[in-house]
């Protein structure tokens, strides 16, 4: 089987790389509308910086989802990253290695409670994470004490993310790297093969032999640990805020759902997710440079996640439709064979249709 998908063929046609095509008449659009505004190499550069911490966050969500679990957490565990690794700097005076050290570590704890409840407490890990989230939010005013920390002022600390690298900040750079090498694991090693088992169906990847368990486990820990790292980088970017995490939560999940559309259909990936983050700020950047209004944002986001869950439920459907038929019209020639044969192969309908 793994021989057989690894001999198929990406198309360039628009079942899977609708995206791509909705990109370019983006582009046309709004630089026939607004030349001036969006044809421009610091829109090209804006969006690719503004948008890092969104695609890392993307990331983090798509690994669980990989393997079936969903990580509405990691909201809030930027969040919580972001405020440890600048309460730390700014009020108890740390450098700051050992701030980000910390503020990595509190999420990697994050993940593994998350991982603990759902594995071995048996919460689904829609309801486990969700409880988490108001959890981390809690721990996060008792260490900030409901009052936002001003940002770190060194100069290591504003070049971590803002240092300029071929005209683009040096974050989106770390962008491309955690994007090789989520995509790497996933697609190309046995663990991520495992997980994308697990998503698919469970209880077969147990009866294969798969620690099904401890590799949701994990799942959860590595999404923790990848919303941990964009926190730090967000702190350095953007500077603190108690509250900016929920707002990246509907972008991301929308990335990896439309995501799935994309490149590979039918199969949440990562770089379908990174398509869609950049198709969705592009069209967001250019209705903003036309209409100067802010809340476009959420209602594209929103409109992209309702749209691509919709679409990815009907392919589905469809494809089932099509296994139907296709079982239908292989049942008459399996009677083919004569009166006894048919009498024989009449209890297989009503089977097939029952399972």
């Amino acid at each position: 089987m793994n021989s057989r998908l690894g001999s198929q063929r990406i198309s360039l046609g628009f079942n899977s790389f609708s995206g791509l095509y909705l990109l370019a008449l983006f582009i046309v659009v709004f630089g026939i509308w607004t030349p001036r505004l969006f044809l421009t190499l610091a829109t090209v550069q804006s969006v690719a910086s503004q948008q890092a911490t969104t695609a890392m966050l993307a990331i983090a969500v798509l690994i669980p989802i990989a393997a079936g679990a969903y990580d509405l957490s990691v909201g809030a565990t930027i969040n919580l990253s972001t405020i440890i690794c600048v309460w730390l700097q700014t009020v108890r005076g740390w450098s700051m290695w050992p701030a980000i050290a910390v503020a990595v570590g509190a999420c990697v704890v994050v993940g593994m409670v998350n991982g603990l409840v759902i594995v071995r407490l048996r919460v689904n890990s829609f309801i486990a994470t969700l409880g988490m989230g108001s959890i981390i939010t809690a721990v996060q005013d008792i260490v900030s004490g409901q009052n936002q920390p001003n940002p770190p002022t060194g100069t290591s600390w504003m070049n971590l993310t803002q240092l300029n690298v071929a005209g683009f900040q040096i974050i989106v750079l770390y962008l491309l790297v955690l994007a090789l090498i989520v995509w790497w694991a996933l697609d190309h090693t046995p663990a991520g093969r495992y997980l994308y088992a697990i998503g698919g169906n469970p209880e077969a990847s147990r009866l294969a032999g798969v620690a099904v368990g401890r590799y949701t486990w994990c799942a959860m820990i590595g999404s923790a640990t990848v919303a941990g790292i964009a926190g730090v980088f967000y702190a350095s970017q953007t500077g603190p805020s108690l509250t900016f995490g929920a707002g990246l939560l509907l972008p991301a999940f929308a990335a990896v759902f439309l995501g799935s559309t994309q490149i590979k259909p039918g199969r949440f990936n990562l770089w379908g997710t990174m398509l869609a983050i950049y198709v969705l700020a592009v069209g967001v950047k250019g209705l903003q440079l036309i209409t100067g209004v802010q809340w476009l944002a959420e209602m594209f986001n929103g409109v992209a996640l309702v749209g691509a869950v919709s679409f990815a439920i009907w392919r589905q459907r469809l494809a089932e439709g099509r296994a139907v038929r296709r079982n239908e019209d292989r049942l008459p020639e399996a009677g083919a064979s004569g009166p006894s044969a048919a009498k024989d192969a009449e209890p297989v309908p009503s089977r097939a249709g029952d399972g």
